[in-house]
C-alpha cells in the first residue's frame, strides 16, 4: 500500500474537516426549526438530551459492528464519560445561546475557536507561533467576520453570544481531550465513547432541570417535521460531524482544524439561500479569505522568502 505524501495527507484531512463543518452548518437551521417553533416541542435542556441520546444510539451500534465487543470492553469508560460530559455541557451552552440569539450569531462567535485552539497548543504542546501561522489565523478570523457581518442586517452581542463563546471554549477542550486522553481508540471509538458519555450527562441535566421545575417536552407539538429536524441535528450535526471532526483533529491538531469553523457562516448562508434567503458576495469573499488562511497557516501556501 502506497503512503500518502504529507501534502496529500494534509489536503485529505482538510477536506474531512470541511465536510464536518458543512454538516454541522446544515444542522444549525434544523435546530432553528425546533428552537423557534411555537409552541416549542422540546425546551433547551430536553432538546440537548434528546440530541445526545439519538447520536449515541446511532454511533454505538456502528462502533460495535465495526470493531467488535472487545473494543467496547477495553475502552476507558469513566474517562470517556468525563470528556463526554464536557461535550454535553458545551452543547447545552450552545442551545441556550442560540435560543437567545441566532444560528448565524452562533457561527460568528465560533470564530474565536482557532485562537483558543492555538493558545492551548502553545501552552500545552510548546507550539511556536510563526509569522505564517499568525497570518493564517488573521485571514481566517477576518474571513469569518466578513462571512457573517453582512447577514440579516448585522449582529447583536449579549448573553446569547457569551453562552455561545462558553460553548466554543468547552467544545475545544473536549475535542482536544477526545484525541489525547483516550489512547488506543480509533476515531470511531473515541467519538462513540464520548458521545455516549454526553448522552448520559445530557440526560442527567434534563432530569435535574425537571426536578427544579424546568418545562418538559411538549409531545403534542412534536410531529414529523420536528422529528426530521431532530434527526438532522443529532445524527448529522453531532454523530457524523463529530466523527469527521475528531478524525481531522487527530491529523491536523485542534488549532489548524479550528480554522475551518470560520467557514460556517458562509455555509449557513448557503443553506438559508435554499430556504428563501439571499446570496451575499461579501460572505463569499469572507469564505475565500478563510480558505486562503487555512492553506497559509498549514504551509500549503508558502510565504515568499526575502
Amino acid at each position: 500500500m502506497t503512503a500518502l505524501s504529507p501534502t496529500r495527507s494534509a489536503l485529505s484531512a482538510n477536506l474531512i474537516c470541511m465536510a464536518s463543518m458543512l454538516i454541522w452548518a446544515a444542522a444549525l437551521p434544523a435546530a432553528e426549526v425546533l428552537i423557534r417553533a411555537d409552541p416549542a416541542p422540546l425546551p433547551p435542556v430536553v432538546l440537548n438530551a434528546a440530541r445526545m441520546v439519538m447520536a449515541a444510539l446511532f454511533l454505538l451500534p456502528i462502533w460495535w459492528l465495526v470493531e467488535g465487543s472487545e473494543a467496547l470492553r477495553r475502552a476507558n469508560w469513566p474517562r470517556g464519560i468525563m470528556v463526554g460530559s464536557l461535550l454535553a455541557l458545551g452543547a447545552l451552552q450552545l442551545v441556550f445561546g442560540q435560543t437567545r440569539t441566532s444560528a448565524v450569531m452562533a457561527a460568528v462567535v465560533s470564530s474565536a475557536m482557532p485562537l483558543i485552539g492555538m493558545t492551548l497548543e502553545i501552552v500545552l504542546d510548546g507550539r511556536k507561533l510563526t509569522l505564517q501561522i499568525a497570518l493564517g489565523l488573521l485571514l481566517s478570523i477576518l474571513g469569518g467576520i466578513l462571512a457573517a457581518g453582512n447577514f440579516d442586517g448585522g449582529l447583536s452581542f449579549g448573553i446569547g453570544a457569551l453562552l455561545c463563546l462558553g460553548s466554543v471554549i468547552t467544545f475545544t477542550l473536549a475535542s482536544r481531550w477526545t484525541v489525547t486522553a483516550l489512547p488506543g481508540l480509533t476515531p470511531l471509538g473515541s467519538t462513540s465513547l464520548t458521545v455516549c458519555g454526553a448522552a448520559l450527562a445530557g440526560t442527567a441535566f434534563a432530569l435535574i432541570g425537571g426536578l427544579f421545575g424546568l418545562p418538559g417536552p411538549n409531545l403534542s407539538a412534536f410531529g414529523l417535521t420536528e422529528f426530521s429536524a431532530l434527526a438532522i441535528y443529532s445524527v448529522g450535526g453531532l454523530a457524523i460531524s463529530q466523527l469527521l471532526w475528531i478524525i481531522a483533529v487527530g491529523r491536523l491538531g485542534i488549532a489548524m482544524s479550528a480554522l475551518h469553523i470560520n467557514l460556517t457562516p458562509f455555509y449557513v448562508m448557503v443553506f438559508m439561500l435554499a430556504l428563501g434567503g439571499t446570496w451575499s458576495w461579501v460572505q463569499a469573499l469572507g469564505a475565500a479569505f478563510v480558505a486562503v488562511g487555512v492553506l497559509v497557516a498549514q504551509g500549503l501556501i508558502a510565504l515568499p522568502r526575502r
